[in-house]
């Protein structure tokens, strides 16, 4: 009979269910069934007993409630087995209070959590519906994208398993998609900071009283918490800030239901990126990742409105097609009408077609963090939403945002291979002088205020400037003066007066000119640092250029509109051209730039303080001319600075004594040997021998007493025109000059004759020093 039965096949040449069932297993001993019908319902139970032991027990079954029916026989306990003797009848109150304690400290030592999502709070009591393997098998399915409905979605608890695939294939998938929507919100809800406050909770409330539609997020944070989500956000922000944003709209009108009528999208703006890209350092490798950079904006377009949810109408039929979801990359349009099946025309239908706010801009290294020799190096970044707006030309910001690609026919038709355009996608932008108020901490601001109420605040500033440079005590007041800045007065909102004060330093090659300014480039907290050989009239107010996005005139702003609200500073004033010099008359005075360029008339922000460095005519100061005389400077351009600052090089052993120990002990404090030992030498004028070599006392005190008669000289000629024939000086100012030099006897060199032959006589009645000139 097994011979038959193994070579039975139906009509169709298939074996029949009987002889599968026989053959399948062979060697085992079946039991024989009488027909089909028997063998498929054998089948149908084993199939059903095994789904039931993968699943478990059935305990709601049909007549369940027969369960809960009272048996007498049944519903007793064993006194012998229970002990009951140490513990009284609970209430149905006192049990509900126990249950409660021991939930709470379940929460508190984190057990009883595995039928939860890692990283939420245990907040509800309902049991899950679900039984174990159905759940699991839920979002096995909901990881591949197989369930639709997203009711029946349980998100994965294993969320870094990607399964082989890629970041951006991973969180675009149903089941991470909830997993990461719920985790986020959760952070929303939870995360409190160190303090003990409910940080974004109260930053959605500050977003929701000024009817903003975006709330800063810190970077830190979200790794501290959800270590997941900020390892994915990097490599696809697109993606998942799309996600983010629609969690944070769930929170905000779980918090304010009706919010959605002021606004029908909440961002979420990502701050505090730890690794801070360069401009130029930019590459392939950071395509379609978040990134963080700053730059300076010199160029921005107006503010567009951009496609967002594009509507066509048909032109045969006026059938509205559409939306059309548009990205900033690709435009989209329709094929053919569905109503009357033409390939168009279609216009676009105005009033259902969602706009959004698009403005472009252009970022720039900041001169000074460029190396030498190089070109700074710029990128285009687009804004979009609430961004739009919150920067112009000149400002200093950072830019966090994703690092997009898109086709550029131009590049093409150029380099003749196909080439893609980058431009950064903003996400978040902080200006500088945000930026830097974000860094102070409690004990910063507690001695800020502190040093606010020194009554010697003011000198304290003005020896702390420069303290590399050694004298020159009023050229280091006025720039502490022109870093701080006056007050800008408008009385009767009439007329304008500046509070920011300017500054030319004039004097002796040598002095030290260029080392003030550029410490000033240094400690300013917006400086741009320019020379006058190299700025041309354009560099230093603005340009005129066409956008090659737009095909539109746009503004390129120059030095001093970049430095606005912060110090212009020009080196080698004297080099400039007189036309280019005449160019900034209204930046210094009106503090604004008009431009009537391309049919572009506006006029531009130029609020800075201009310190500027000139050599005098000659190559050297001539104190016996005027300061106009001294410096090839017109007088407009001189009555533009506030203060005039003029450095002499005079020969003078004092002065240059203290300032080659000052020198000595500033390079001895920087050496890497350096010691007590070698700071215990310095003050005993260690190196004054090399000043006095070769030398004895009577040279210097001529040499100081030339110098005396020669300024009573200048100061006779200044009040009297007649001839000179005898200048006098007191004793007691030669011996001042000579206690400085460490000579404290002078009877030596008056009786000397080097004191006789330069035609000196004294007088010690008078304790007077007479010389007599000899007439030309």
């Amino acid at each position: 009979m097994e011979s038959d039965a193994s070579s039975e096949v139906n009509g169709n040449g298939v074996a029949s269910p009987r002889s599968y069932a026989m053959t399948s297993s062979p060697g085992r001993d079946l039991p024989a069934f009488e027909d089909e019908s028997e063998l498929i319902g054998g089948l149908g139970e084993e199939n059903n007993r095994m789904e039931e032991e993968e699943d478990g027990e059935e305990l709601f079954g049909a007549n369940f409630e027969r369960d809960y029916q009272v048996n007498p026989a049944l519903d007793r306990y064993d006194s012998d087995i229970l002990d009951d003797s140490e513990y009284s009848a609970l209430s149905e109150g006192d049990r509900r209070a126990a249950e409660e304690r021991m939930r709470r400290r379940d929460r508190e030592e984190g057990r009883g959590l595995g039928r939860m999502r890692r990283g939420l709070l245990y907040d509800s009591d309902e049991d899950d519906e679900d039984r174990p393997a159905r759940r699991r098998r839920l979002a096995e399915r909901a990881a591949e994208g197989a369930v639709a409905d997203e009711e029946m979605v349980e998100s994965i608890e294993n969320l870094e398993d990607m399964r082989g695939h890629s970041v951006k294939e991973w969180v675009t998938m149903l089941g991470p998609k909830t997993e990461i929507y719920n985790r986020f919100k959760n952070f929303l809800r939870t995360f409190v900071d160190d303090k003990g406050h409910n940080l974004y909770r109260e930053k959605i409330r500050q977003m929701c009283e000024v009817n903003r539609q975006s709330f800063e997020v810190d970077y830190n944070f979200l790794a501290a918490e959800e270590q997941v989500l900020a390892f994915f956000l990097p490599e696809a922000p697109t993606e998942i800030l799309k996600i983010f944003d629609e969690a944070a709209k769930d929170v905000v009108l779980s918090m304010y239901p009706q919010y959605e009528r002021i606004t029908s999208e909440i961002h979420v703006r990502i701050t505090d990126l730890p690794l801070m890209e360069n401009i130029r350092s930019l590459r392939q490798l950071h395509l379609n990742q978040l990134i963080r950079t700053a730059g300076v904006v010199t160029c921005a377009t107006g503010v567009l409105p951009q496609l967002s949810l594009v509507k066509y109408d048909c032109i045969k039929c006026n059938y509205v097609l559409g939306p059309f979801i548009q990205t900033y990359d690709n435009e989209v349009k329709p094929g053919t009408c569905p109503e009357c099946q033409s390939n168009g025309p279609f216009q676009i239908n105005m009033e259902e077609t969602v706009y959004k706010n698009y403005q472009r801009i252009t970022i720039q290294e900041s001169p000074g963090k460029i190396d030498a020799g190089r070109l700074p190096r710029s990128k285009d970044t687009v804004l979009l939403g609430d961004l739009c707006d919150t920067c112009k030309p000149g400002d200093e910001v950072e830019v966090t945002g994703t690092y997009s690609n898109s086709y550029d026919g131009s590049l093409n038709t150029a380099n003749g291979f196909p080439v893609f355009a980058t431009v950064i996608i903003a996400n978040h932008i902080a200006k500088k002088d945000k930026i830097v108020l974000q860094g102070l901490t409690d004990d910063d601001i507690k001695a800020i205020i502190a040093l606010s109420k020194d009554e010697r605040v003011g000198e304290r500033i003005i020896a702390s400037i420069a303290p590399s440079i050694y004298g020159h005590a009023e050229i280091k007041r006025a720039i502490a003066l022109s870093l701080f800045g006056g007050e800008a007065k408008n009385p009767g909102q009439k007329h304008r007066v500046r509070g920011d004060i300017n500054i030319l330093v004039c004097g002796d090659p040598g002095t030290a000119k260029s080392q003030f300014l550029k410490y000033t480039e240094k400690i300013a907290p917006r400086a741009v640092y320019t020379t006058g050989q190299g700025a041309s009239a354009v560099g230093l107010t603005a340009y005129v250029q066409r956008s090659p996005v737009t095909k539109e005139w746009t503004l390129e702003a120059g030095a001093l509109v970049l430095a606005d609200k912060g110090v212009c500073i020009i080196d080698e004033f004297d080099k400039m051209n007189d036309q280019d010099r005449t160019s900034i008359h209204e930046a210094m005075e009106q503090q604004s730039i008009s431009i009537s360029k391309a049919g572009i008339v506006t006029s531009l922000q130029a609020r800075c303080a201009v310190i500027a460095a000139a050599n005098p005519i000659g190559g050297r100061y001539d104190p016996s001319l005027t300061f106009s005389e001294n410096v090839d400077l017109t007088e407009p351009i001189l009555s533009r600075f506030d203060i005039l600052c003029i450095v002499r090089d005079q020969v003078d052993p004092i002065q240059d004594q203290h300032l080659a120990k000052f020198v000595i002990q500033s390079h001895v404090n920087h050496h890497p040997s350096n010691d007590d030992e070698d700071r215990a030498l310095l003050p005993e004028l260690t190196f004054s021998r090399y000043l006095t070599y070769k030398r004895d006392n009577n040279e210097l005190l001529l040499y100081v007493l030339k110098q005396l008669m020669q300024e009573q000289i200048a100061y006779l000629r200044s009040r009297f025109t007649t001839d000179i024939d005898t200048v006098e000086i007191p004793e007691k100012e030669l011996q001042q000059k000579a206690r400085q030099i460490n000579i404290h006897n002078l009877v030596p060199f008056y009786s000397s004759d080097l004191f006789k032959a330069h035609n000196f006589l004294h007088e010690k009645k008078r304790k007077l020093i007479i010389q007599k000139l000899a007439r030309s």
